[in-house]
């Protein structure tokens, strides 16, 4: 069996023949064979089936000829582990059923048991360990992503309770901190351990916080999962999410290789915030599939143009795909990206051959 390893070098920065790509949420309702299985199950029914959780994260590996693969699962799985009830509602999103609203709730948290509670996700893991040829990539939501959640009791468009906590109740904050922090940590680790070839860190919706927030009361949670994950091997990435663009230069020390970007920041400015230390991934606006092939493969060409830039460049979208994307673009557009990618590499190191034969 042949492996795509080109997005593990990626993530280490070495030099490759065509720049990778996959997509957040790759598997989802664009694709109308998945959409029939979501006329039967629902997101949760699916998770709680490995082997039809590992087919559905297969399929978009088959039909698009992505360089990794990404769970399919949700965010909100690993919560039920520690004594939280929720439903992910149509059309809504997660819905818990008892919300954080005060101390006593935290502390009624318990301590995640990942092979009791949810070893039908590992089970998954281990399917795709077997059957795929890209890497599985793997993944958690952060601590303030996931607390929003908690906090506001369903998606939330300004995070007043959320935000209301962290300013009036910062020890009770710092407490759901650690106790998710450590929830998030035995989690991935137990990902790796089952076949995970890379993990990513979603904090969607940390962008809502001012830099000076994050890095007071986000970050060192931040910091210490990616510390406490450094013994492995496999790369790390984290995506702060959506408008994130000014938390950048906040991240110098997260013990990560990659950074996602969203679409609001240019690859070479994300860098410059980044100071360089990190592989990036990003960032094509997914609204953009919905323009006509030439406009979408001009953005693309300048995104893969400034990635290739500088070594560690991952395509993928600022955000994830939504239903309106459509299977045949996107097909074309990782044709469009390994086949450009491949030639402008191929025309550079050309050119560099030239000079140095001169």
């Amino acid at each position: 069996m042949s492996y795509n390893d080109r997005f593990i070098r990626a993530c280490r920065k070495e030099e490759l023949d065509q720049v990778p790509v996959w997509y957040m949420r790759q598997a989802g309702r664009y694709d109308p064979e998945y959409r029939k299985i979501k006329e039967k199950y629902s997101l949760l029914e699916i998770c709680k089936q490995p082997e039809l959780a590992a087919e559905v994260t297969l399929m978009p590996v088959r039909k698009l000829g992505v360089d990794a693969a990404i769970l399919y699962s949700d965010i909100m799985n690993p919560v039920a582990s520690i004594g939280i009830d929720f439903d992910i509602v149509a059309n809504v999103g997660p819905v818990i059923d008892n919300p954080i609203r005060c101390a006593a709730d935290v502390d009624r948290l318990k301590p995640i048991d990942v092979e009791g509670d949810l070893g039908h996700v590992l089970e998954t893991i281990r399917i795709l360990d077997r059957e795929l040829e890209v890497p599985l990539i793997t993944f958690a939501g952060a601590p303030f992503t996931i607390a929003s959640y908690l906090i506001e009791g369903r998606p939330s468009k300004n995070y007043l309770r959320t935000k209301a906590m962290m300013y009036s109740e910062p020890e009770v904050w710092f407490k759901l901190m650690d106790k998710l922090g450590d929830m998030v940590i035995a989690y991935l680790r137990a990902h790796i351990a089952n076949g995970g070839k890379a993990f990513q860190l979603f904090d969607s919706w940390v962008g809502a916080l001012a830099p000076a927030d994050f890095r007071k009361f986000v970050l060192p949670t931040i910091e210490r999962i990616f510390s406490e994950l450094s013994d492995l091997s496999q790369p790390k990435i984290y995506f702060p999410g959506v408008s994130s663009g000014e938390l950048l230069p906040e991240l110098h020390k997260l013990q990560a290789d990659v950074i996602g970007l969203d679409w609001r920041v240019s690859i070479p400015e994300g860098r410059r915030r980044l100071n360089h230390d990190f592989a990036v991934q990003g960032n094509l606006d997914p609204v953009l599939l919905t323009a006509p092939m030439s406009v979408l493969e001009a953005y693309a060409a300048e995104i893969i143009e400034q990635g290739l830039e500088e070594p560690g460049f991952i395509f993928n979208l600022g955000h994830g795909l939504f239903p309106e994307a459509s299977l045949e673009k996107l097909q074309e557009l990782t044709a469009y990206i390994h086949s450009y990618s491949k030639k402008y590499i191929a025309a550079r190191e050309g050119k560099e051959t030239s000079h140095v034969g001169s």
